[in-house]
């Protein structure tokens, strides 16, 4: 009979065990749990502050009671797991309760410690009106501390996942809330032209942001917390999240001969296998090879541990068949009104890591525009300028958002092409979406880049177009740049009339071609080219894009 020993629960941990009584009827399964509660939705714990979630019991996945009777599986709360000895194969356990320690064989140990919020040493981080949230307790404080009629203004510290779940919940129960955040923008998974419209959707909705403006302190003001950030604002506010992002576990490994990347992750295998074959590990806390580059990533995703877990137990009980074929970030927010989704990597990450690519953005609707409530939707993806291979997308709307990442993600998988995009056949009827849907229009974009047919360039560029002479062609309505304004230096002749006035256009300067979304862009673009224009580029996502970075820029400056 083989012994299992799985230290942390919730979605890695827990996944195991039950995929291994499923495997094994005979194993002993003991888990390990630091906290009081062993499987739990942590994904939904905003919503419990925010009153969406009312019954706090419904966030409990799994009870260490349900867990012996349904899977003979033993869960032992309040055990923290604080040595490993791999000569020995044991690893030791504190009880929390009272402090007493104990030491316990294994066979198999599994290592699923996650990840712990990052508290960095700014002055005054102690106060105990700042809060992180990761686990149950961390949640009941901070409801509690929001329930007190006293508590008025919160401060959230950080602009990722938690931090703007938090800011739209607190918002929800009537606080007056400020989001802080240390670099440019909001939600650094995806790129700044997405994340410019996150942040005009929430201060739409009340909340102020200070963005680029990191925290210098925290200090004492009665019951309350002062707030200086480096610009020397200062926040007065009655609760503090902290969600400044999160790091592996695993400082209890430190001296345990367990391989740990420069950032304190579990390094592991495609089998999840450790630098010790007794020992595997998945989750929040370990890093393995990117599937697009190869490069090293940690992704602290629920859905990906839930994957990581069932073929973890399988490798253990079948041997090494079927190996992990990594993560490449898919993820998806509520912001208020909007859904924000991406898959693969974001432009700034080929960047970083000098690897070549194109964008293509279309900002459309969620379904047939002529059936009653079509929401706007923008969709864009990074792709490689030569081979078409798709690197990630990203997609923001009202409706519809969750399933055209969803299929991209599926073609990323299986090293898809804006060609697949392009041909992808999906359910059509008006109600949900239009004959060409989105994802057909940024493969369309894509496909023309790799045929030559069409030159798009995103908003990054047009500056750098602009300083090497080109000129701006808006091909727009005479009314609409009346009434919208037209970019410094444009020159303004419409997509219907640019056939006749071509002779306007100079021959001997480089000409971006623009509209509100792109598409008339396009057909001027053709026109040009069809006459004999060959340095021409289209701006992609056209003056909605670049509009909307560019007005989100200047309040940085």
């Amino acid at each position: 009979m083989a012994t299992y020993l799985i230290v942390g629960g919730v979605a890695g941990g827990a996944g195991v065990a039950a995929r291994l009584r499923r495997r094994d009827e005979n194993a002993q399964i003991i888990i390990f749990e630091r906290g009081e509660h062993i499987s739990f939705a942590n994904c939904g714990l905003p919503y419990y502050v925010g009153g969406v979630i009312e019954n706090r019991s419904s966030l409990f996945v799994m009870t260490p009671e349900l867990f012996k009777r349904v899977l003979n599986v033993e869960a032992r709360v309040n055990s923290e797991v604080v040595s490993v000895d791999r000569v020995q194969k044991t690893i030791t356990v504190r009880n929390v309760k009272d402090d007493t320690t104990y030491t316990q064989a294994y066979d198999h140990l599994i290592l699923s410690p996650g990840a712990t919020p990052i508290r960095p040493r700014i002055p005054g981080i102690d106060h105990p009106s700042i809060m992180t949230l990761r686990s149950v307790s961390d949640i009941d404080r901070i409801k509690t501390a929001v329930d007190r009629s006293e508590t008025k203004r919160a401060v959230v510290i950080g602009g990722g996942f938690i931090g703007l779940e938090m800011a739209e919940n607190l918002k929800h129960r009537g606080l007056e809330v400020s989001l802080v955040e240390a670099l440019e923008q909001v939600m650094g998974v995806i790129d700044y032209d997405f994340a410019a419209q996150v942040q005009q959707h929430m201060r739409k909705k009340g909340v102020t942001l200070h963005l680029k403006d990191p925290v210098k302190g925290f200090s004492k003001n009665g019951e309350a917390v002062t707030v200086e950030l480096e610009s020397g604002k200062v926040l007065e506010t009655d609760l503090v999240i902290l969600s400044i992002g999160v790091r592996p576990d695993t400082a209890f490994l430190k001296e345990s001969g367990i391989t740990l990347s420069s950032t304190g992750a579990i390094v592991v295998d495609e089998y999840f296998t450790t630098n010790d074959p007794y020992i595997r590990a998945l989750g929040d806390a370990i890093c393995f090879a990117c599937p697009l580059t190869d490069h090293s990533i940690t992704v602290p995703l629920a859905g990906p541990a839930n994957k990581q877990a069932r073929l973890l137990a399988d490798a253990l009980i079948d041997g090494n068949r079927k190996p992990y074929r990594g993560t490449i970030g898919t993820s998806i927010a509520k912001v208020f009104d909007l859904t924000v989704a991406s898959t693969g990597l974001a432009e700034k990450t080929l960047i970083a890591l000098k690897l070549p690519y194109k964008s293509a953005v279309t900002h459309t609707s969620s379904h047939a525009d002529y059936y009653p409530g079509s929401l706007s939707l923008s969709l864009k993806i990074l792709f490689h300028p030569t081979t078409g291979k798709i690197w990630g997308a990203q997609a923001i709307g009202y409706e519809g958002v969750d399933k055209r990442i969803d299929v991209i993600s599926s073609f990323i998988g299986m090293d898809g092409t804006v060609y697949d995009l392009a041909e992808f056949e999906h359910a059509y009827a008006p109600p949900f979406s239009s004959a060409k849907d989105p994802i057909n229009m940024v493969g369309f974009i894509g496909m023309n880049a790799l045929e030559g047919i069409s030159n798009p360039i995103s908003w990054r560029e047009v500056d750098d177009l602009i300083e090497q002479g080109a000129v701006i062609l808006d091909a727009r309505s005479e009314m609409e740049t009346m009434t919208g304004g037209m970019l410094p230096g444009s020159i303004n002749i419409p997509h219907t009339a640019l056939r006749k006035r071509i002779a306007e256009v100079p021959k001997d300067k480089p000409i971006i071609t623009t509209c509100v979304m792109g598409v008339r862009g396009y057909l001027a673009e053709r026109i040009l080219r069809g006459n004999g224009f060959t340095k021409v580029y289209n701006l992609t996502g056209g003056l909605h894009s670049y509009t909307t970075v560019m007005s989100e820029r200047a309040r940085l400056n």
